[in-house]
């Protein structure tokens, strides 16, 4: 006797009506989820308008031309700090790695007669350096980022201090390779430097390589959950000391970015870069808890630190409460990112 089974009853219209009901709340809750960066473009967008409103000279060519230059060597710094807070770390010491790469290669062509392209490579792979023993320290001896960049924060400032013996280097002793990045240019209505281009290109190429590339998914990986990573066949410390190495590399880029927008090399440049270079990510939409972010999104965090200051200063607020209005979009950013976090599939 063959016993036939029932296939079980479709589910009732109002019943799949029912399953697939979600809120406006939620709806947006999944948007926000899937889509990182939506909320800093608003926000973005809602300043440019505020601003614009309160002091009408804020939306010329020439105040946005300036922001462009004001922000680039914190986005440049912003974008391996994403790197990094991607896999849920965090580099403390990015602007000490920037500062010690710029007095490398300018104290090299200015005072050791090195060739300005051999001084730029050598400062930039000082950057490569330091981040490798960021990475290294993590991976090998299992210490948390923040206690290992805390650490190197002072070390690679002292050797910085050390090296320079607290002297600026300023730009006529300086080969023009490395004031390049301060060449300004026009571009249509706006003036900016070549430096602002090679940030653009920085952070183009990075997250092409984030979203394209077997390891940009494998950066993303890490930072969801290193344990599922590893039971998959990711070699999550490799991972890791990449990402700390790159993350070096656009250290060091940045450095030459520094030297051309200021026009010296200094110990005593750039002192709130690692603050600022975490506001921007943080504000961009990628989440300290790693795995979810892009770099689209930290260079809008960047632009919005830069329009906030720019903006409250034409509009005759005091550095006071600019400071404070930063430290409250950090953690209304934060918020967002813990009630994005709890989205259900």
């Amino acid at each position: 006797m063959t016993t036939t089974v029932e296939p079980p009853a479709p589910a009732s219209a109002a019943e799949q009506f029912a399953a697939r009901q979600q809120s406006p709340v939620q709806r947006i809750q999944q948007l926000l989820h899937a889509h990182p960066s939506i909320s800093p473009l608003l926000v973005l967008l809602l300043s440019f308008i505020i601003f614009t409103i309160l002091n009408p000279r804020f939306a010329t060519p020439n105040t946005i031309g300036i922001i462009l230059q004001q922000v680039a060597v914190i986005a440049a710094l912003a974008i391996g700090q994403t790197l990094v807070i991607l896999t849920a770390g965090i580099d403390l010491s990015v602007g000490a790695i920037a500062i010690l790469s710029s007095l490398v290669m300018a104290s090299l062509a200015a005072n050791n007669g090195v060739p300005g392209v051999l001084a730029l490579l050598i400062g930039i792979g000082c950057g490569v350096l330091a981040g490798f023993i960021n990475g290294t320290l993590v991976t090998r001896l299992n210490l948390p980022p923040f206690i290992v960049t805390l650490g190197t924060l002072s070390i690679f400032t002292a050797l910085a201090l050390l090296y320079s013996g607290g002297q600026e280097i300023g730009r006529r002793q300086l080969p023009p390779i490395l004031n390049w990045a301060g060449t300004r240019i026009q571009l249509g209505p706006f003036r900016i430097t070549t430096g602002v281009i090679v940030v653009a290109l920085l952070a183009a190429v990075m997250a092409f390589i984030l979203s394209q590339t077997k390891w940009g998914r494998h950066v993303y990986a890490v930072g969801n959950d290193p344990e599922a990573a590893r039971l998959v066949g990711i070699r999550v410390d490799r991972v890791l000391l990449s990402v700390y190495t790159v993350a070096g590399l656009i250290y060091g880029i940045t450095a030459w970015v520094q030297i051309g927008r200021a026009g010296t090399a200094s110990a005593n440049s750039i002192v709130d870069a690692n603050l600022d270079s975490i506001t921007a990510v943080v504000i961009g939409g990628t989440s300290l808890f790693g795995g979810r972010g892009a770099i689209i999104g930290t260079i809008l965090g960047a632009l919005i630190v830069g329009v906030f200051r720019t903006g409250l200063s034409l509009a005759g607020v005091d550095d006071q409460w600019r400071v404070l209005l930063t430290g409250v979009l950090v953690i209304v950013a934060v918020s967002i990112d813990q009630w994005i976090r709890k989205v259900k599939a």
